[in-house]
């Protein structure tokens, strides 16, 4: 019981910013909890693919782009967040199966 609290808290953490991400990687880094773990892959490359876009939109202006940069970010944000709340391991959509692959250093 105390395993699936703990992973589950690691999971919510790594929803808050791109440094929870990494305090989730730091967290989890010696309980290995798999739970914890996919949710982590999700909010780091969540967290990074908007942090790229943003940069790239900070380049090339454009008002609308940010606007749907936010709502992609904030819906997919949302989405993963209730799942770890929900223990829930569900991919965000499109992206996720990728940042599971991609992100295999996450352990």
């Amino acid at each position: 019981m105390a395993e699936e609290i703990e992973g589950k808290t690691t999971a919510v953490v790594a929803y808050f910013t791109m440094v929870g991400a990494l305090i989730a990687i730091s967290m989890n880094s010696d309980a290995k909890n798999d739970f914890a773990r996919f949710h982590t892959r999700q909010a780091f490359g969540l967290h990074l693919m908007f942090l790229g876009f943003a940069l790239f939109l900070s380049q090339w202006f454009n008002e609308y782009a940010w606007y749907g940069l936010y709502v992609f970010y904030l819906v997919l944000w949302f989405y993963g967040f209730l799942g770890a709340l929900n223990n829930k391991k569900q991919s965000l959509p499109v992206l996720g199966p990728y940042f599971q692959k991609w992100f295999t250093f996450i352990s």
